[in-house]
């Protein structure tokens, strides 16, 4: 099949914190289905798209970057942290960079079935209006908890926190085209293979 960008489906793929987002895109990339991480790419964009810098700087002033170019996160996320006006500003001006650069990422795949974006904030952001088909990773919210306390040594506490800050999981399920159930009792991989053979299909 002659295969490029413009042909190409496109699917995403989100989940709340701690659901294993990132795993179940590493059994995708297995089957050589290329990934592209938004949460990653934003904060590589945010150091080296030169718009988005002039940006960030005109929002938060000349602290919001180290003398090295480096982004000063510990200012930023203080300066987000309870201000949620500020937070939607600095969405304002990441989310759209991020889109153009997914869209040229994606026109710039070749003879794949489809590509997948990896992003926590898919529906939240509206990026999910771009894409054909959207994945939800789910997990009960107490092994969601305990994955991110044990991966980022943080309390119970300010694990909820993050969660409540994010669309609720029933939104995003009732959102969703296809459901992947990360809860250790069904089989990811076969749960992965399915959807890659329906995608694969439609693609045709």
């Amino acid at each position: 099949m002659s295969n490029h960008g413009q042909d190409i489906l496109k699917a995403g793929i989100t989940g709340g914190i701690g659901s294993g987002k990132t795993t179940v895109c590493r059994v995708f990339e297995t089957l050589g289905i290329p990934v592209y991480y938004a949460d990653s790419r934003a904060r590589q964009l945010m150091v080296s798209d030169p718009r988005l810098v002039a940006g960030v700087k005109e929002l938060f002033g000349e602290a919001s970057y180290l003398e090295d170019g480096a982004l000063n996160r510990p200012f930023i996320a203080g300066q987000v942290f309870n201000d949620e006006e500020k937070l939607r500003q600095l969405n304002q001006l990441v989310h759209p960079a991020v889109a153009e650069d997914a869209n040229r990422w994606h026109h710039a795949q070749e003879n794949v079935p489809y590509t997948l974006k990896e992003a926590a904030l898919l529906f939240e952001s509206g990026s999910y209006r771009q894409l054909d088909k959207v994945i939800t990773v789910f997990a009960p919210e107490e092994l969601r908890i305990q994955r991110v306390t044990e991966r980022d040594r943080v309390s119970a506490e300010e694990v909820r926190a993050r969660m409540a800050r994010q669309m609720p999981e029933e939104e995003k399920l009732k959102r969703a085209d296809y459901i992947v159930y990360n809860d250790g009792k069904h089989s990811l991989v076969r749960q992965v293979w399915d959807i890659h053979q329906e995608l694969v299909g439609m693609s045709g």
